[in-house]
């Protein structure tokens, strides 16, 4: 029985979707092969929202959303540095710095980023409050691998466990067009928002590799 749960434990796929509404993702220790693979809707995209829920008491720099193609390993990457105000967005390995983020410890933070190609321009939203606009440039991302938990340095591998996320992740959801501001307050309030087309947390395909435990959320009392 110990093993049965120990090889469930190690590796889980749900080949297909599931409802994780009121599930997370825990990542418990720093490792180079503790990580979710996310099976996307699509294989070509314009443009991006991505949307997600994580708590960490990490203070180095790490990952929080690793999204890779053939052609670039940071495709779409949200990442926090080791500088405490600053989340990175990295766009076909073009990278966007946004200052005066207040990302505190041991505290769940939503977080949504932005990216389209016509205009080449990413922005990034912590807590609801929005970043200024920042230009990346970048093309079409096409045979996207996405990862939680490790950062892709090359595409689908190669992870660092000094760049793994530690701690819960929660409510992921991908676009493939960009969300208005009225739209991600709706994802924040987790108030009647349109689920993500690309990836939608209400109905997941995953394969989970390491030690990852799915969780249900640990939701407030009242």
């Amino acid at each position: 029985m110990a093993f049965l749960l120990l090889l469930v434990m190690l590796t889980a796929c749900a080949a297909t979707p599931q409802d994780l509404s009121s599930k997370m993702f825990t990542f418990p220790e720093e490792t180079e092969t503790a990580n979710v693979r996310l099976t996307t809707s699509g294989q070509m995209f314009n443009a991006v929202t991505v949307c997600l829920r994580s708590i960490t008491d990490l203070s180095r720099a790490h990952t929080l959303f690793s999204l890779a193609t053939p052609s670039s390993d940071n495709g779409f990457l949200i990442f926090k540095g080791a500088t405490d105000d600053i989340i990175e967005v990295n766009v076909m390995n073009t990278g966007a710095g946004f200052r005066g983020q207040d990302y505190k410890l041991n505290t769940w933070h939503p977080i949504c980023s932005t990216w389209d190609s016509e205009s080449g321009l990413a922005q990034l939203w912590l807590d609801g409050k929005p970043s200024i606009r920042k230009f990346t440039g970048g093309s079409n991302i096409t045979n996207p691998i996405v990862i939680l938990g490790q950062e892709q340095d090359s595409y689908g591998g190669k992870f660092d466990h000094r760049q793994s996320f530690v701690g819960m992740i929660t409510d992921v959801h991908m676009w493939d067009h960009t969300l208005s501001s009225c739209e991600i307050q709706r994802y924040v309030d987790d108030r009647n928002f349109s689920p993500g087309n690309v990836l939608n947390w209400r109905a997941l395909e995953f394969q989970t590799t390491g030690r990852v435990l799915i969780e249900n959320k640990q939701l407030p009392c009242y």
